[in-house]
Order: C-alpha cells, then structure tokens, then sequence
C-alpha cells in the first residue's frame, strides 16, 4: 500500500508538470490528430521529457524502478502516430537502460513496445477516420493497462534471474498498473479540456468577427466619412464590449464612442503620440498603460487606460487611418479583441478600398454618359435643324411638332444625371430621337414597337437603347435605296431580360478594335455592373437583317 502511495505522489508532480505545459503554446500541437512534420517533432520532444522524467520519478526498488514512464510512451503514439511512438519509446527506453539494472534491457524493450502500441491504436483509428476516441480517456486507460500488462510479461520473459523477475513483478505490477492506467487517463483529460477551450475561444471569436462582418458589410463602401464612421464605431463599440472607440484619418478623429466621448470630440486633430506613430511606421502599436505608458492628452480626469491602434491601409498599403479601441484604468485588454482588433482593422481596409473603387466606377460611368451625350448631340443636332429648315417651308405645323419632339429629347439627356433608368423612360427617350429621324427620312423608314406593357417598369442603365437605335439608322438604313424598318421589342426569358433592336439593312461591319463609341460603350457598362455573361450581342444576315440584342439580368432590372 506505502508503494501504491508513493507512486501517486510522484504521478502527481509528473502531471502537475504536465498541467504547467498545458498553458503553453507548446501543447497546442497535442490538442490535435498530429500529422505534419514539425507538430510531429514538437509531439516527440514533448512526450520523450514526460517518457524520461517518468523514470526519473519512479522509486527504487530491488535494483529496479517502479515508475510512470509508460504514460508518456503511449500517448505519444497515440497522439503522433506509430512513427512518433517508436522514436518516443526508444528513447525512453535508451533512457531507462542507461541507468542499469537487472530489468534495464527488459525496460528497454517494453517501453518501445509501449510507444509502438500506443501508434498502432492510433493508426487504427485514423484509418477508421474515428478520430474523436483518440481523445477518449477510457480508451486511452485501456491502451495505458494493456501496455503495462505487456511490459510485465517482457520483465518475465527477458530479466534474469527469473525468480527475481517474478518477485518483483509481483510487488510493482498492482501499483504501477493503477498509477500509469490513471495516470495516462488524467494526463489526456487535461488535453481534452485545452482542446475544449480552444474550441469554445475560437468558436466564440469566430462568431463575433462574423456578427461584425455582417453589421459592418457595406458601410464604408458609402465613402470614409465622419457619418459612416460613426456608424462603424458605433458597431465595434457593441460588439466588441471594449471601453470607447475610434476612427481617425491621417488627420483628424473622425468618430468616437464610449467612455472619454465628452472630450473626444470628431472633427478635432490628432493629438495621440501612439496614433501619429502608428500612422508614420504603418504598424500596430498597444500602449498597455504599464510596459508602454497611456494618457490622454485632452483630458487630466479621462478613465481611459490603454489603447490599441492598428492602421487602416488604402492603395498600395499606405496608411488613410487607423482604428482605435481602449479599455478604462481598471480593465486590461483581452487577446480577444487584440486579435479581433487586427481582423475588424483588413475587414475596414478592404472597405475603404471598395468604396473608393466604387466612387471611381460611379464616375467613370458618368464621363461615359457623358461621352454618349456628347456624342449624340452634335451631329444629331445638325441633321435635325436641316430637317426643321426643310419641314418649316413646307409644313409649319409639323415644325411646330417636330421641336417639341426636339426639346423632349435634350430635356431627357440634361435631365439623365443617374445611371439608371426605367423602360418606359428609355423607350420616351428613344421615341423622341425616331419622330425627328422619320420626319428626316420620310416614307424611307417605318418604326415597329414590340414591347408588352409589364416589362414598362424594369430597370436598365440609362442611354442602353438610343446609341443602338442611332447605330441602326445611321449605319443601316440610312444606306439603303429601298424603304427601311426598325423594330425595337422586348421579351422576359427565365433569369435574362432581351431588348432588341433591328433593321433590315443587314449592312452591318464588325468593327476592327474596341475602342469605337456608342454600342461598344453600351456593351461595357453593361458587363461592368452586372458581369461578363450579359451585355450587346450582334447577329447579322447580310443585306436581309441586323438585330442587336441587349441581355440584362431580370432580377436586377425588375421592380
């Protein structure tokens, strides 16, 4: 009994050590199926000291040890695998014969047979893919009892004399199978609960990083301005539970909430040492209020204790801001939001820069309407007057007719600042240009409208349908000795809306490059908002018809 006492005492330092080396990034291998090389290395190297130190801890007895040395053998073939078993093993056990003894070359042979056993179980399981009773205590119990009954009968087989061996067999074998048996069962409960934590820490980072991404999704798209960092502050101070927080540009604080927001007031110029060094060597810097000393600048009486500002990059990495989250004098930063703080930090980032993508996108569809506009207009405007002139001598009221049309016509290309538009307000656009162009051409060209009403209201980028018709007319029908006719229709497919516009000219050319105007920039916008697998399609049968069809997704143009 005084020997099973005795060796609980020293399996109880032996896992007081182990419970040491569990708060240690150094165990965190162990929490995990080991199968990568250097996770591999770290499991040996852990288990070989417990292996060793197993021995070292054992007591003398009749020129033998009884010991705790099989723990670290077998789990570190269960944890490793058979290869780490075995180096483990034969390194306890080059260990244990090194200290002599008539059972030192029978100890030897055990403890690699206990590393190997320990590896064969786990092989058994992974190739099961039944990887959860790896981890499994009472599994780990009988894997610890069987090798302690195999390192018995090895004693008997191998140590000699063999009355001796059986003598002492007899007085270690009850001990040391209660003691290792627990013993390797408590050592993998402690790697059960590290695991368990780790799991809890990152499902509960991962979670909130996720609820922030989905509160935070889009705001700085709108630009980096004091209203939408305001609103983003706003969510960080919520979800991260930190004392205040902030937004700064290179300048100037441009939100604030929390505690401290009496005097942190947006607007106001930076006056952090922490926040301009931040910003000038483009790296992290946490002033913890011991190591590195925080005070406010702005106020004597502020409860804000510690800061953490992490740098908000733009184009190419260079610094637009930072973010910045404290904690009050009596509250220390958790890993957490460290951690997280450097996460939200890349997630505004990347916010920042679509935001300002988004603005360039905004105002290069502009210049393009633009273009369009000024591409429409003069020679429109020419032909238009040559026809007036011409309908005025001869048809007054015509004339009258033909500049309303006119004036329609500029009114919706000054009036068209958005991008997008309606069809029904497309479609006016369009029939304003063809009254003035069939006032020009007489009984030479004849308009067919194909457009059911319940598509009126869709959606599309304005100027989409009027450079196709121009196209149409100027490039077809225009050439034409025989009469000319356009159809403009419409038709709602299952996931596409059609617009198409053809001619029976059939005299269309694809161009040489894709740098002309009109349909190329109509195609472009196109493919630019909604993707590649819409825009303008041409198919031409010569000198019978040209249709152009405009693909839209339906369900971004419906109402």
């Amino acid at each position: 009994m005084s020997l099973v006492i005795s060796l609980f005492q020293q399996l109880c330092v032996y896992l007081v050590i182990a419970w040491l080396l569990s708060k240690t990034p150094l165990f965190m291998p162990l929490t995990q199926v080991t199968l990568s090389l250097p996770h591999k290395l770290v499991c040996y190297l852990i288990f070989s000291t417990f292996c060793i130190l197993g021995t070292y801890f054992g007591l003398r007895i009749e020129n033998s040890i009884a010991n705790t040395r099989a723990i670290g053998a077998v789990l570190g073939g269960i944890v490793g695998g058979p290869a780490v078993g075995l180096l483990v093993g034969l390194t306890g056990g080059l260990h244990r014969y090194s200290l002599g003894g008539f059972t030192a070359l029978a100890c030897m042979f055990s403890t690699v047979a206990e590393g190997l056993l320990g590896g064969l179980v786990h092989r058994h399981f992974v190739a099961r893919r039944r990887l959860d009773r790896l981890f499994n205590p009472w599994m780990v119990a009988t894997v610890a009892f069987v090798a302690e009954l195999m390192q018995m009968s090895i004693i008997l087989l191998v140590a000699r004399p063999l009355a001796d061996a059986w003598h002492l067999v007899q007085n270690i074998a009850a001990p040391m199978l209660v003691a290792n048996t627990l013993g390797a069962a408590m050592f993998m409960g402690m790697i059960l609960d590290r695991r368990a934590m780790l799991e809890k820490y990152s499902v509960a980072f991962s979670a909130r990083a996720l609820k922030i991404a989905e509160r935070a999704m889009g705001v700085l798209d709108q630009g980096f301005t004091q209203q939408t960092c305001a609103q983003m502050a706003r969510i960080l101070y919520e979800e991260t539970g930190v004392g205040a927080v902030a937004i700064t540009d290179c300048h100037q604080l441009l939100a604030f909430i929390g505690i401290g927001e009496d005097h942190h007031l947006p607007g106001t110029p930076i006056t952090s040492p922490h926040t301009f060094a931040a910003i000038s060597r483009n790296e992290v810097v946490y002033a913890d209020g011991n190591l590195i000393p925080y005070s406010c600048t702005l106020h004597p009486g502020c409860k804000l204790g510690s800061s953490l500002v992490i740098p908000l990059r733009g184009e190419e990495g260079q610094v637009v801001g930072t973010i910045k989250l404290y904690e009050p004098k009596r509250k220390l930063f958790s890993s957490m939001n460290r951690t997280l703080g450097e996460g939200i930090a890349r997630l505004l980032s990347g916010q920042i820069l679509s935001g300002k993508y988004n603005e360039q996108k905004r105002l290069l569809a502009q210049g393009e309407i633009k273009l369009l506009q000024a591409q429409i207009n003069p020679h429109f405007l020419f032909n238009a007057l040559n026809t007036l002139s011409a309908v005025i001598r001869r048809d007054p009221e015509q004339a009258r007719t033909l500049v309303q049309h006119l004036s329609t016509f500029f009114r919706k290309n000054l009036k068209r600042q958005s991008d997008e538009v309606s069809l029904r307000d497309e479609l006016e656009h369009v029939q304003a240009y063809l009254q003035i162009e069939q006032a020009r051409f007489a009984d030479h060209l004849s308009v067919q409208w194909q457009i059911p009403e319940a598509l009126l209201e869709c959606r599309l980028l304005a100027f989409s349908l009027q450079p196709v018709v121009e196209n149409a007319i100027k490039h077809g029908i225009s050439q034409m000795l025989e009469p000319g006719c356009l159809t403009l229709g419409a038709e709602a497919q299952a996931d596409a809306l059609q617009l198409v516009v053809s001619d029976n000219a059939g005299l269309y050319q694809p161009p040489a490059d894709k740098s002309g105007l009109g349909m190329n920039i109509v195609d472009r916008r196109i493919k630019a908002r909604y993707g590649e697998q819409y825009g303008v399609r041409v198919e031409c049968e010569p000198g019978r018809l040209t249709r152009v069809i405009i693909s839209l997704p339906l369900t971004e143009v419906l109402c």
